[in-house]
């Protein structure tokens, strides 16, 4: 689908981020409207001074008039200051407003918009495009009103010295603009392009220096680079294409000038030669001035407006994900504070993908103060069930109910606050092991963190790093181990004092020393609060009050350890003995 040239409705959109900075943007706008005018007097001035003064030798009037034309750039100048200065100001504030509530509404997504959305285009999206909107005010809206303000004036200025001279002009004007409508819809698609293969190069790059172990691993480094070659020339090829339009605009807009100036200085200069006392020398030179004010402008209206229509593009990309409210969460109006812990699911349908269902109907009951552990092949459903609870994603049917209450009638954030989940694969931010901890809550002290850590037992361990709690776990923690990451999500969760516990496989792929450590803090941090445990480690399954067994998004089996093994023929007892009996021996 071809793109219109220029989307007036998103432009008026864009222009109500302006409502904050009123002051400003008349501002910029009455600096505009000042630099034109000054502009244009200087040539209007200049032909006086040439006709009245210097012609007739005289001194006096030739000093006023310079000194009038010395303020007059003079106050040109203040006001190109102002105007470039407060419209790249206002264009800042915007996109800072605009990257703000993008932001935002991007923490209120659901799980199942990052699933499908690539984490280099959303990046795109919130960094370059932003960045490019506010071209719009700093290259694009303002300086397109200046340059039309200054022609406007120019000609204006022109008709009344001379509207023989300045006829000329006005009939080459229509010439060029068509030229550059033409040029306009032609660079417009190019952008386009531009900024879609923009998009695809940060996605493709973002996710293999993410995986570099795996590219690296299986020998794949010619593979992606050959990708990347591919990806490259298409976003090389979409920037030849806008090179290659201006190639030819900016030479016809050019020759164009330069025809209008020769035929002003030929026409002109046989008025002169013939005595005709309605063309002077003063106006010749000042129309020569008049020429490059004109069809300068003209010409760098073309590019403005391509800076313009970038800015239109990447806004339209920012919008569409401003505009998706199909994925947003919805909030409930009850304050979770605390939770007795008593979680029930009734008949509970979901898939990730329509029409294909992972949860079968799940009816499931947990008393308060239980643990119980979920166990089951890979692909049963036993994470997505931690999912629903946090309300990561939204069920298709059925119903998920804490201490009796609807889940989806609380709200999100007093809902999460008193779940806490140690999930397998550890997310640390690149920062000290005691912000990863805290995540920067002002409310958690030092003191508090220690005294906890010793609580569950992890305290000598963190000790034991260079320089302790200050550690540097880099980006995503790879200065730690997979164990060393686990201990401290399980502190992280300790701290938040959560009423629900989850411990999504987190003992999955740990070493024994870091395991030990691990079950000495699961036994603190279960202790008197509800705790759903997904394991394939028998010790933390064993000690479990009941045990849930699934397969194929189906509760299949449920009970104690000793009830479940001693069903000969159950699904349990053959996981048991073909994946726990080993641990036993």
């Amino acid at each position: 689908m071809q793109a219109k040239a220029f989307d007036t409705n998103l432009f008026k959109r864009i222009l109500k981020y302006t409502k904050p900075y009123k002051f400003r943007y008349f501002g910029v706008i009455f600096f505009a409207v000042s630099l034109s005018v000054f502009a244009a007097l200087r040539p209007f001035l200049l032909e006086i001074t040439v006709d009245k003064y210097i012609k007739t030798a005289s001194k006096s009037g030739l000093l006023i008039y310079g000194i009038i034309m010395g303020i007059s750039l003079l106050l040109e100048t203040i006001s190109q200051f102002y105007f470039v200065y407060w419209a790249n100001w206002l264009g800042q504030d915007i996109i800072k407003d605009i990257r703000t509530k993008l932001f935002k509404h991007l923490l209120s997504f659901r799980m199942k918009y990052f699933d499908n959305a690539p984490v280099g285009q959303l990046v795109t999206r919130s960094v370059s495009d932003i960045e490019q909107i506010a071209r719009i005010f700093s290259q694009g809206l303002f300086m397109i009103f200046s340059d039309l303000m200054k022609m406007f004036i120019c000609i204006i200025v022109m008709f009344y010295m001379n509207w023989h001279l300045s006829m000329i002009v006005v009939i080459a004007i229509p010439i060029l603009v068509y030229i550059t409508r033409i040029f306009q819809r032609k660079m417009q698609v190019a952008f386009e392009e531009v900024r879609t293969q923009v998009a695809n190069m940060n996605t493709f790059i973002q996710e293999r220096v993410t995986g570099m172990k795996i590219v690296q691993l299986f020998n794949r480094e010619e593979i992606e680079y050959e990708k990347f070659k591919e990806i490259n020339n298409k976003h090389n090829n979409a920037w030849i294409k806008t090179i290659f339009y201006n190639s030819i605009f900016f030479p016809i807009a050019d020759i164009i000038s330069s025809i209008t100036l020769g035929a002003i200085i030929l026409y002109g200069g046989m008025q002169i030669v013939n005595g005709n006392p309605f063309t002077t020398v003063g106006q010749m030179i000042s129309y020569t001035m008049f020429i490059g004010m004109l069809f300068n402008p003209l010409r760098q209206i073309a590019d403005k407006f391509n800076e313009m229509q970038m800015g239109m593009i990447s806004a339209n990309r920012v919008f569409d994900i401003l505009d998706s409210d199909s994925d947003v969460q919805h909030d409930g109006t009850k304050t979770a504070s605390h939770f007795h812990g008593n979680i029930q699911f009734e008949n509970v349908r979901f898939g990730y993908i329509d029409n294909e269902e992972v949860l079968k109907g799940i009816n499931l009951k947990v008393n308060a103060g239980e643990t119980i552990a979920i166990v089951g092949a890979t692909g049963a459903g036993k994470s997505t069930i931690i999912n629903l609870l946090n309300r990561f994603y939204e069920i298709n049917s059925g119903a998920i109910y804490i201490d009796d209450e609807n889940i989806n009638d609380f709200q999100l954030e007093s809902l999460r606050a008193q779940i806490a989940i140690v999930l397998q694969d550890v997310f640390l931010f690149a920062d000290t092991i005691h912000n990863n901890i805290t995540l920067n809550n002002p409310a958690i002290t030092r003191e508090d963190v220690i005294v906890a850590a010793k609580k569950i037992g992890i305290h000598k361990f963190i000790k034991s790093l260079p320089n302790g709690y200050d550690y540097d776990v880099k980006e995503r923690g790879v200065m730690l181990s997979s164990g060393q990451r686990q201990l401290i999500a399980f502190l992280r969760a300790y701290m938040s004092n959560p009423s629900i516990l989850i411990l999504d496989e987190a003992t999955s792929s740990i070493d024994t020393y870091s395991e030990e450590l691990i079950q000495k803090a699961t036994e603190t941090i279960t202790k008197g609060r509800t705790s759903i445990v997904i394991a394939h480690r028998l010790a933390t399954i064993i000690k479990a009050d009941k045990i849930i067994v699934m397969d194929k998004g189906q509760i299949v089996e449920e009970g104690t350890h000793q009830e479940l093994v001693n069903k000969t023929e159950g699904y349990y007892k053959k996981l048991y003995d073909s994946q726990f009996a080993t641990e036993v021996e």
